[in-house]
């Protein structure tokens, strides 16, 4: 897929994360999960990140991360169900520096997730029929995502 299938960003989230909660290693992989603690929403829709959801992830030898996270963002008074689910890979010692939550340019890893919304509200429910791609950037202690829509 080129750039030119993503239309332009739609909405950008900066989620406030918790400490990782491990479950340990399963034939091989880490499974763990990080709690999502709030954050916001700014761009074509506006609102916040509310706190509850969780990021399940899935470490591979190899450093790279197979995520799945469930939230629910308020945008507009509205509540709207977020499923996600993506990667995040790079070289070993860019990976090594993210888990040590040293600063890393988000160009040094690939980080992708394919989002899908459900919202009961009539005025946001063209959220309910796309598909977006969010490219992704993770902080110490956040999360940053720039949502565009698979045109």
């Amino acid at each position: 897929m080129t750039n030119a299938a993503l239309g332009p960003c739609m909405m950008r989230f900066t989620i406030d994360v918790g400490e990782p909660v491990s479950v340990g290693k399963v034939a091989g992989q880490e499974r763990r999960c990080i709690p999502l603690l709030g954050g916001s929403v700014e761009g074509q829709y506006s609102g916040k990140v509310l706190p509850g959801g969780t990021d399940w992830q899935v470490i591979g030898p190899d450093g790279m991360l197979e995520i799945s996270a469930r939230y629910v963002l308020e945008l507009d008074g509205a509540r709207v169900e977020v499923r996600s689910d993506g990667l995040r890979s790079g070289s070993p010692e860019v990976l090594q520096r993210l888990a040590r939550g040293e600063p890393v340019e988000a160009s040094e890893y690939y980080f992708r997730t394919a989002m899908r919304f459900y919202t009961a509200s009539p005025e946001l429910d063209g959220l309910n029929h796309m598909l977006a791609i969010a490219m992704g950037e993770r902080r110490a202690a956040q999360v940053l995502l720039a949502v565009h829509p698979v045109l």
